[in-house]
């Protein structure tokens, strides 16, 4: 069994098939969000596409959050064999998400207690993976861990992830770097396996946005996706209004197009600066994740770039050969594409000035083409030959052992 380094789809596949298996293994893979849905996408459509596995998608966290445009999304590529709400619409904090998230490992574990899956598949960091993962762990359910052993700082992202890490029985690293972490914390060699990102998955298919779609977008010179980071709303409106100005300034006229944050505390705080943002800049509520990265193709092509603190400046816009403007800790020591990221620490004394210097800076640089730790584009393939092949069942996984 191969447990570090990339795996061979191609090899895999031809060891994956389980001869007289009684019934295809039901895969559980729960999504939260609008961007993890995005990552995850890959991995349902290639679990979907095996006739050993059988998919049960089950929708929560956001994507439930009225009007819950995401949840359409979702609906539209997948069945959705379940939902689980968690986050009320007009509640943001830290209470509201410790209330949620109580609640929701309860509804995760009735959820399990129904489908009776083989497989739970989470990913990343959020509330709602570490809900799933908590109800099925103690509910004695092999849970697969996507994007384990990253770093990235977040709200509490570095517990959230960390933690799921120590919930779950199988572990598909995005990198090297990242699965060695995952050894390091006392998690069996034998079931960290480097698979890439599914966030890569597909990208080199995407073309750049056409001009009427790009005209229809008010042709933004640069994008702007700004999370909260757990700060007060106070706190997180004062960033928001540093980074509009800075990018407004650093585009130099020219236009801006800003995405709604996440539902992370202060986000009531962003989106009050978004909506005083002077003209020049276009608000959007959300694009697709396949419009979003034609866009940030497009804008690698002819300048221009991403700003803000999402993880896709340091994944996806990279590996798309775009620019990207990272402001403030969120995503601090999280790997990224050689070349492809200008950095603003938080709380500059001159933050829209340097925002506009970086950004002036990225628009600079021309597409970047540099090497990046995040796989071949593969992931998805990977990922469902694993659920395949390994046995959820098999004696000494689910009852865990730190290996040190």
């Amino acid at each position: 069994m191969i447990s570090s380094g990339w795996i061979d789809p191609s090899e895999e596949r031809a060891q994956d098939a389980r001869p007289n298996a009684e019934r295809p293994r039901r895969v559980a893979i729960v999504t939260g969000t609008r961007a993890e849905f995005g990552l995850l996408k890959p991995v349902m459509e290639a679990v979907r596409d095996r006739s050993d596995l059988e998919l049960l998608v089950i929708a929560a966290g956001s994507h439930l959050v009225q009007p819950a445009l995401t949840f359409r999304e979702v609906k539209r590529a997948f069945a959705v064999t379940d939902s689980v709400p968690m986050q009320v619409a007009g509640r943001t904090g830290r209470a509201a998400d410790v209330e949620a998230l109580g609640k929701d490992i309860a509804r995760f574990g009735r959820s399990f207690e129904g489908l009776r899956p083989d497989w739970v598949v989470v990913l990343g960091d959020r509330i709602e993976a570490f809900a799933a993962a908590s109800a099925a762990s103690v509910g004695g359910y092999a849970v697969a861990h996507i994007h384990g052993g990253d770093r990235a700082e977040g709200v509490s992202d570095e517990a959230m992830r960390h933690a799921i890490t120590k919930l779950s029985h199988l572990h598909l690293a995005a990198s090297e770097t990242s699965g060695e972490r995952i050894r390091r914390m006392g998690e069996r060699e034998d079931m960290v396996f480097v698979v890439g990102s599914p966030a890569i998955d597909g990208l080199a298919h995407v073309e750049a946005m056409d001009d009427e779609s790009f005209a229809a977008l008010g042709s933004p010179a640069a994008v702007l996706l700004l999370h909260p980071i757990g700060r007060t709303n106070e706190q997180e409106e004062l960033t928001a209004a540093a980074a509009i100005e800075g990018t407004l300034a650093g585009v130099d006229g020219a236009g801006v197009l800003a995405l709604h944050p996440n539902f992370d505390p202060g986000r009531d705080g962003i989106m009050r600066a978004l909506l005083q943002a002077p003209s020049g800049m276009r608000v959007e509520r959300h694009l697709a994740r396949e419009r979003f990265i034609s866009l940030l193709t497009r804008r690698g092509l002819s300048g221009g770039g991403l700003a803000g603190n999402c993880a896709a400046g340091r994944i996806e816009a990279g590996a798309r050969g775009c620019p990207s403007v990272d402001i403030g800790p969120r995503q601090g020591g999280r790997e990224r594409s050689d070349g492809a990221t200008v950095w603003v620490p938080d709380r500059a004394p001159d933050q829209p000035e340097a925002i506009a210097r970086a950004v002036r800076t990225a628009r600079g640089l021309g597409p970047v083409g540099g090497a990046h730790p995040f796989g071949d584009g593969r992931a998805g393939v990977r990922i469902a030959g694993l659920l395949a092949r390994l046995d959820p069942h098999s004696e000494g996984l689910i009852r865990k052992r730190c290996t040190y």
